[in-house]
């Protein structure tokens, strides 16, 4: 970015010329760098782009499905640009053109092109990202008519970020109580509490610190709390400022309420297909969805900025909460549809939505880029049975539905019960449906499209059950492994209802925008 600038201010500095660079292409389409795009647009008479792809942090795939491959050996894709002033324009031509494949394929390319036997499109970037890669004007103008989920939940923030999971996180709240006991114990020295707990200093962290922080807190029992970990992995915390990087306790502490609701969304994703959505009644860890990126959470009610009671420590009532709606939509709504909505029937009605396959596909480019847009119908009944839709979803995500009785899965062999890797360890076999945890202990009825099915960055059963290896899974979890695997059977079921209502609903869209 500093090399393309630098070159920006020579070529203004003389009036007109020609700035050739080969650099990655995060800043074609990366939301962060809308600014630097329109300045080279205000800048530049013409702007022209080859996308080499090949961005293994994105997961590029070609259009056809097959292998892409960079042109060096870098994961991040790779660009050629030629910025070009005379001053004989009024406004800036941007022009684009790309190569897919295998590296030695686009070396045969470029080998035998340049510029002038290049199939350029011309492209219009234009507010708010202006992106320096081709779209689908018609589709992006509709999406545009749909109302952005931060203008629907207007308060939220990133998951939490302990810097140190290993050491705050736990399956069982004993076992971490045992953990801190040992980091409060004045008989061990800071050196003896560096090697059994395998924590360290870092620039922000001070163990020391921390350590007499948490020593003087007599009720750092109460800090112990639930967290949404990964997808259906819901861990205790320790969740002490001593210890946690991060908090957002401006946005977690809405979540100590008993039934509050948090839609989990990204703003960015990585990769060309946007699973990135789940639900939780907990406060939520920074990659809750995906390993790459950060998690936002929407919750649904939020606690009085007045109050001053400790988060977690006393009993919240929904009672003390007000609705995290924005109050012109909820008006719309109202006045459209002559009665009224619950906060509840629109967290649904926005879940159902962004369950749709169709919709994901259709708007999967824009997905990827910024938070999504949601489609309002002015449809009642319709409204009313997405609604109803989604609420089936929300249970089930929260493993609290009457459907996930009986399970489709059951755990079968003699063994321990150990989760092993390896040949013989952790695997799925298509044939029979079974996934083993070892040589002889698996859950068996789980069909191929449950074992793939992702949340976000992560595959769903073979994640939550690879986190717990070498571990002796215990009578709760084997029950809870079988729910899981009904859940998202009962998902795929669910989403292909939603994809038979969902093309009515741009049919007849609220007549709002934003």
């Amino acid at each position: 970015m500093k090399f393309i600038r630098f070159a920006e201010w020579k070529i203004a500095q003389t009036g007109e010329g020609i700035v050739g660079l080969i650099t990655n292409h995060s800043y074609l389409d990366n939301p962060t760098f809308r600014g630097m795009r329109q300045h080279l647009m205000e800048t530049f008479d013409e702007i022209y782009v080859l996308d080499l792809h090949g961005n293994a942090l994105k997961r590029e795939r070609c259009p056809d499905g097959s292998k892409d491959e960079n042109v060096f050996d870098i994961r991040q894709g790779v660009a050629i640009a030629f910025f070009i002033k005379h001053g004989r324009s009024k406004g800036c031509r941007v022009l684009h053109a790309e190569r897919w494949g295998l590296r030695e394929q686009k070396y045969a390319w470029l080998e035998n092109n340049d510029w002038t036997t290049t199939d350029w499109r011309e492209i219009h970037p234009y507010s708010e990202f202006y992106l320096f890669v081709p779209r689908d004007e018609e589709v992006l103008e509709r999406y545009s008519k749909f109302i952005k989920v931060t203008n629907v939940f207007p308060v939220n923030n990133v998951g939490i970020v302990s810097s140190r999971d290993h050491f705050v996180f736990d399956f069982d709240s004993e076992a971490l109580k045992r953990r801190i006991r040992m980091f409060c114990d004045p008989s061990m020295s800071n050196g003896m509490i560096r090697e059994a707990l395998k924590i360290k200093d870092t620039r922000t962290w001070n163990m020391k610190e921390a350590r007499s922080l948490v020593q003087k807190d007599e009720k750092w029992e109460t800090k112990i709390v639930l967290c949404l970990y990964r997808p259906f992995d819901v861990r205790w915390l320790f969740y002490h400022n001593a210890v946690v990087e991060r908090p957002a306790r401006e946005v977690m502490r809405h979540m100590s309420v008993e039934n509050n609701l948090g839609l989990l969304l990204h703003r960015q994703i990585l990769g060309t297909k946007w699973k990135h959505c789940f639900c939780t009644s907990q406060a939520v860890n920074f990659n809750a969805l995906d390993q790459a990126k950060g998690a936002v959470l929407f919750p649904l009610f939020l606690l009085p900025e007045s109050y001053e009671g400790s988060v977690w420590e006393s009993s919240h009532t929904p009672e003390l909460m007000k609705h995290n709606i924005n109050s012109q939509l909820l008006r719309l709504m109202n006045s459209c549809y002559c009665g009224y909505f619950t906060p509840e029937e629109i967290f649904f009605y926005i879940y159902a939505v962004l369950y749709s396959n169709i919709y994901r596909e259709t708007y999967a480019e824009f997905l990827r880029i910024d938070f999504p847009r949601i489609p309002f119908t002015e449809d009642y009944e319709l409204f009313q049975k997405l609604a109803a839709l989604g609420k089936r979803l929300v249970d089930l995500h929260l493993l609290r539905s009457p459907e996930l009785d009986p399970p489709i899965a059951r755990f079968q062999g003699e063994g321990e019960g150990v989760v092993r890797t390896g040949k013989k360890g952790l695997r799925y076999d298509p044939k029979t449906q079974r996934v083993y945890i070892n040589e002889t202990q698996y859950f068996e009825g789980i069909p191929p499209k449950v074992w793939e099915y992702q949340i976000g960055g992560y595959q769903v059963c073979h994640k939550w059950l690879k986190d717990r290896k070498d571990r002796r899974l215990t009578l709760d979890e084997i029950k809870t492994y079988c729910r899981i695997a009904t859940a998202l059977g009962r998902t795929i079921e669910i989403q292909s209802r939603i994809d038979e209502l969902y093309p009515s609903v741009e049919e007849r869209l609220l007549p709002v925008q934003g």
